[in-house]
């Protein structure tokens, strides 16, 4: 493997990134429509959203490791253990899937009940994430594809999948919240059930697509194979850390909101707006993250560590390059975009100075992530787990400082982000250059 060049980074992460954005406009569609119905429900929808979000990220970790893994079998060209490590790893997603479903189904409100302290958005958050938990056996099992095709670097089908979803959340958020075509009028509810249907017709696309192709066949996918310990452990051995990982840091926003959630309900629907903007935005950047750790384990699978530098800088330079030119844009229009998500002119004016703050960690974070990512295809999780245990530590405690001590306005809370990415960031360079990774064997 050479390293890549940008028409070759464009092929593998242009569908990833057209996939993150239908993803995504579940999010801002929720978002949107929600702030159109009251103050209360935005900020909720925020709360039950970040929750069901660190669920999600658990799944995300474990299917991020199993993309470690088939891209060093797909880089040693041993395309016959691709399959075993996805049947088994669907085993285990589907039964962790189902069983932290039925306990949040049964037990969510009662910690939220603890760590809330306004009644109307404790009820309308129980209410969101009761049923927007129905979508996480789906969600999860698709980020499993998704990690497949991305290990062998052939992403066309996710952008398909994540549209119908997309397309398909939009039409159910119109209908369901709003009660329009004869449907009961639902609010916060009708969007927690039309994400978790959009996410059953996205994962519905992918059986279909990878069954019927006879290119795949190679890989001896779906042959539901008895379940095999061993493969279990070992991917687990690759994802525990990552998913420990994604747990403390999406974790450490559903804190950082219950932070927020303390200074009032303006700030809170004000930062959940901020939060649908800042993934968005965030989008080229992570697709470009996903192609960074792909690379870099297929470039271990194949023998050559020297190349794993270079590819990390092409592609750091590559999304820092994509952000710079989408600010550009974005930079002019603060009150078209927020205007998005409220027609309440007060609450825009409110969110213009946090929109500004996080344009500029967007930089920061074009950069840094790439650099973690470049140390997570190394597959030294462990590693990445400690960086990311470290940086959430000083990122807690300057949320806390700014929001619950000095009790500054919300946008310096934002400030946060830049604390964030400039430790992990360097934590990474540092460990690229000096660490022990290039023997690294799994």
């Amino acid at each position: 493997m050479t390293t890549p060049s940008h028409r070759e980074i464009w092929q593998i992460s242009g569908p990833i990134m057209l996939s993150l954005l239908a993803q995504n406009i579940v999010g801002v569609t929720d978002t949107a429509f929600l702030g159109r119905v009251g103050e209360v429900e935005l900020g909720a929808s925020a709360i039950g959203g970040v929750f069901y979000l660190i669920l999600f990220m658990v799944g995300f970790g474990f299917t991020t490791g199993v993309q470690i893994l088939i891209a060093r079998r797909y880089g040693e060209k041993n395309y016959s253990e691709i399959g075993p490590v996805f049947d088994n790893s669907f085993y285990f997603i589907g039964i962790f899937s189902l069983l932290v479903t039925a306990l949040v189904y049964l037990f969510g409100s009662l910690f939220l009940k603890m760590v809330l302290s306004s009644e109307p958005i404790f009820l309308a958050s129980s209410i969101f994430l009761k049923y927007r938990v129905f979508g996480l056996f789906f969600a999860t099992s698709a980020l499993l594809f998704r990690s497949f095709y991305t290990g062998i670097s052939f992403t066309k089908y996710l952008s398909i999948s994540a549209g119908i979803m997309a397309v398909l959340n939009i039409v159910l958020d119109y209908l369901l919240i709003f009660g329009h075509g004869g449907f009961p009028k639902m609010g916060i509810q009708g969007a927690a059930i039309a994400s978790s249907i959009s996410e059953a017709f996205a994962l519905l696309f992918f059986i279909w697509i990878t069954s019927g192709n006879k290119h795949l066949k190679r890989y001896h996918l779906f042959r539901l194979v008895k379940p095999d310990l061993a493969i279990i452990g070992k991917t687990l051995g690759v994802s525990i850390y990552v998913m420990a990982q994604f747990v403390l840091s999406f974790g450490s926003w559903f804190v950082f909101f219950m932070f927020v959630e303390k200074m009032g309900e303006r700030p809170l629907a004000v930062s959940n707006i901020i939060r649908s903007i800042y993934i968005f935005l965030m989008i080229p950047g992570w697709a470009l993250c996903s192609v960074a750790s792909t690379l870099v384990s297929s470039a271990m699978g194949e023998g050559k560590p020297e190349n794993v530098i270079p590819v990390v800088t092409k592609i750091l330079k590559f999304s820092l390059v994509a952000m710079v030119a989408i600010i550009a844009v974005v930079v002019f229009l603060p009150r078209t975009v927020i205007s998005v998500y409220t027609n309440n002119l007060s609450l825009i004016e409110a969110t213009v100075p946090s929109y500004y703050l996080i344009l500029g960690a967007l930089l920061v974070f074009s950069v840094m992530s790439v650099l973690f990512n470049g140390v997570l295809g190394t597959a030294n999780t462990r590693v990445s787990l400690a960086i990311e245990a470290v940086t959430l530590s000083a990122y807690l405690g300057f949320t806390w400082l700014i929001a619950v001590h000095l009790k500054l306005q919300i946008e310096w809370v934002w400030g946060a982000e830049y604390v964030y990415f400039m430790l992990i960031g360097l934590f990474s360079l540092l460990y690229l250059k000096k660490g022990d990774w290039r023997a690294k064997k799994i």
